[in-house]
């Protein structure tokens, strides 16, 4: 109960600092050099990239295939924080590693939480979080539209003799989003509600299955930090079995052999499940690639989803 009530604390004084620049941050005129922004998430810098356009650089601390529940700030991570205009994070406990060195550099400055704008009444806040919420909220595209709005804002904000820039960038990228969840939605319809059964390593796409029409199961918590033990891949290999659900998801950022042992706890129990492909989860693809990129991630996600419930080769 005390970290929880820690955690919390820290999340209201990271959101009181959303809304009040750090001091100094106002009287300082930024419009004639690169806005120097830190993301801890390639998803949310992502979203910086679109809004900012030539106006920002982006680092984004954790790259392809790192796990953010668990991760902790390096020295270089520090030394970029302290030299950022701005931080944007995800929020929502995602980045509970870094907690700490967020909190300090709320001080000096501007660090902007991505999911403050969005309504808690929207969230899903699971029992075993005691009070706090699912922070995955990208895998549901019209509720992630908002980050975007967040970012815009936190952007004229800092740098308004730009703001026309930004206000056209975020008019530009959240019509592409617009269309992203049409398509995820379109896709999704492809599939009878019945195969609509999603069961990946861990409890990350709760978002998704809400939005979209899916019964969502994962063999992990919503955070990795927790461990599956042997009843829940028994469990879980029992509602494969009675479901006949053809196929399960390894993710990107999770290790994939707790996901081979749930198939092989199917298989012992005389039914054959296939490993439909490799969803990005809590990272995206390399930078340069069709998935290093939230769209692009989004879309690789559902075709791969939907094929191979489908049956099909995976693409």
């Amino acid at each position: 109960m005390k970290k929880i009530l820690a955690t919390l604390l820290f999340t209201l004084m990271l959101t009181l600092n959303a809304c009040n620049p750090a001091p100094g941050a106002e009287s300082i005129d930024i419009s004639n050099k690169t806005i120097q922004v830190v993301a801890t998430t390639g998803i949310v810098g992502d979203v910086v990239k679109n809004i900012g356009g030539e106006r920002v650089a982006v680092t984004a601390l954790m790259g392809p295939g790192v796990d953010p529940h668990l991760y902790k700030a390096s020295e270089g991570d520090v030394r970029s924080l302290e030299q950022a205009d701005m931080i944007f994070y995800n929020g929502l406990h995602l980045e509970a590693g870094l907690s700490g060195v967020l909190e300090r550099m709320g001080d000096q400055i501007n660090v902007i939480a991505a999911t403050d704008s969005i309504e808690r009444s929207n969230l899903i806040a699971p029992p075993e979080f005691a009070g706090a919420y699912d922070p995955h909220v990208w895998f549901n595209v019209s509720l992630w539209m908002k980050t975007a709005e967040t970012v815009r804002d936190a952007l004229i904000n800092l740098d308004p003799k730009s703001a026309d820039i930004y206000q056209a960038n975020a008019e530009k990228y959240l019509s592409e989003l617009e269309d992203l969840h049409n398509y995820v939605q379109s896709r999704a319809a492809e599939l009878p509600q019945e195969q609509r059964i999603l069961i990946t390593a861990h409890d990350a796409f709760n978002y998704f299955g809400r939005a979209y029409g899916f019964e969502v199961r994962g063999l992990q918590g919503i955070s990795t930090a927790s461990e599956a033990g042997a009843s829940d891949v028994q469990a879980l290999a029992d509602f494969i079995v009675e479901n006949q659900v053809s196929a399960v998801f390894i993710e990107s950022s999770v290790p994939r052999r707790n996901v081979e042992a749930l198939q092989a706890a199917v298989q012992a129990k005389g039914f054959d499940v296939r490993i439909g492909g490799e969803l990005f989860s809590d990272a995206m693809g390399d930078p340069g690639t069709v998935e290093g990129t939230y769209i692009g991630m989004v879309k690789h996600n559902i075709n791969t989803i939907v094929s191979a419930l489908k049956g099909e080769d995976v693409p």
